[in-house]
């Protein structure tokens, strides 16, 4: 019905417009590494498994009749494929995930023994594709994808075996050869993201600033900063609840995949290379190079599989506690590299990286000089406040450096790397927060 090879040079100009496309221009070369084609009549599910020079990606296109003008596709033009003949007449090709028809189909292509009457496709994610159905099962789509277990299966699966309670247990997973596809997992309806909870608890902060009672002693001197324990949205219950089932996630994730040596020398050379490729001015690189030497000369605990991308984000909050998401790291890095066990301190790091990011984030939706002391007021009492938790949750499992100034030193260093990160990110894709990043480079190296 479909000559699929047919489709690979419109394939080639499509996929750069992808946001989880990998290069930039057109693949020089494109080949199909696996397909599989359901349905006789429209619509019709073709899911390839390509190689893009070198790189491998998961490609779901939906097929109809080229009068039907679906209406799931305005607004959505980096959908569209191409017009295509096939032997049933002329038809479009698009990207399947868009259709809330073949989501069923591609549904019962992962898991037969699941059944559902809607679906929705979630518009957060860019390297991903998520579809919810019913509203109780969500199923997350693989797009660019690597040879060996994918850590987002890998991880879950593991941490349920554990017992852990704090993710979301796999239904089923879908792999072709060394690729893995998909996962379903249970859908957590009525859960709020850390990231939109923080918010909240700033933007209040910042509203009991414009309702202040307290006196105007000078119309020249803006009253004095509020405290953020005092707000009623205070988000350092959470913090602590949050550092605890951290915590409680490192010792499981060392249950689940052993304790290794840490390797403090390894950690310090492959932050110094991050280091290295900044911009001049970036950063005080004596404070840079002090952190980073202290960290190749001391005991830094243990290293073991970590979630890799931990932040606000990626933990949802619900009637029954926080849950984590996406064990799959920065999608940037490479697989190997990934899954590759760390100090648990990295993704420590990250969540305070976090707490950062939201107060700054707050902080230009409001432009008052007077609101800065209050959110970094609020951040160092969050910070305080997770580290409190999850300290308590991680330290009888033996994975955390045995002094607490290797602690620090250790933290200092994996968010000094996170920055780093961060910094580049920004640059590429949004140059207005750079500061954000920038700021915290400073901070911590001017500190030290």
């Amino acid at each position: 019905m479909i000559d699929v090879p047919a489709l690979l040079p419109t394939l080639s100009e499509w996929l750069p417009r992808q946001r989880w496309y990998s290069g930039q221009a057109e693949p020089t070369s494109l080949t199909i590494l696996d397909q599989e084609i359901r349905g006789d009549a429209f619509p019709v599910l073709v899911r390839l498994l390509l190689q893009a020079d070198g790189y491998a990606y998961q490609v779901l296109i939906g097929v109809r009749g080229r009068d039907e003008h679906p209406d799931f596709l305005r607004g959505h033009e980096q959908a569209w494929i191409a017009d295509i003949a096939t032997t049933r007449g002329d038809a479009i090709a698009y990207d399947a995930v868009f259709d809330s028809e073949l989501a069923l189909v591609i549904l019962d292509a992962v898991a037969p023994h699941e059944k559902a009457e809607r679906a929705r496709l979630m518009s957060a994610e860019q390297s991903n594709s998520s579809i919810v159905y019913d509203e109780r099962l969500i199923l997350k789509l693989f797009r660019r994808v690597q040879r060996g277990h994918n850590p987002e299966v890998e991880i879950t699966e593991a941490l349920a075996r554990q017992g852990f309670t704090c993710v979301a247990e796999p239904l089923a997973t879908q792999r072709v050869g060394e690729y893995d596809l998909a996962i379903l997992q249970p859908f957590l309806a009525g859960a709020t993201e850390g990231w939109a909870l923080a918010l909240t608890s700033l933007r209040d902060l910042f509203g009991m600033h414009d309702t202040s009672s307290i006196p105007i002693i000078s119309l020249d001197a803006p009253p004095p900063p509020m405290d953020p324990g005092q707000a009623g949205g205070d988000f350092a219950g959470e913090a602590s609840r949050l550092g605890a089932m951290t915590g409680g996630m490192h010792v499981a994730l060392a249950e689940a995949f052993g304790r290794h040596p840490a390797d403090p020398q390894a950690w310090a050379s492959s932050i110094a290379k991050q280091v290295g490729g900044l911009e001049p001015g970036d950063v005080d690189l004596r404070g840079a190079k002090a952190i980073i030497d202290q960290l190749g000369d001391l005991e830094a605990g243990s290293a073991i599989r970590v979630h890799g991308d931990y932040h606000l984000g990626q933990v949802l909050r619900t009637d029954a506690g926080w849950f984590v998401l996406d064990f799959e790291g920065e999608p940037a890095r490479p697989l190997d590299e990934r899954r590759r066990p760390s100090s648990p301190l990295k993704d420590v790091a990250g969540m305070l990286r976090s707490f950062h990011y939201a107060s700054a984030v707050a902080r230009t939706e409001r432009d008052e000089s007077a609101l800065e002391g209050m959110a970094a007021a609020w951040e160092n009492r969050n910070r305080q406040a997770f580290l409190r938790g999850y300290m308590r949750a991680a330290e009888p499992g033996g994975i955390l450096p045995s002094d607490p100034e290797c602690v620090a030193v250790v933290l200092a260093a994996f968010e000094l790397e996170k920055a780093v990160y961060e910094l580049g990110y920004e640059r590429a894709f949004r140059p207005e927060w750079a500061h954000i990043p920038l700021s915290a480079l400073r901070r911590l190296t001017e500190a030290t």
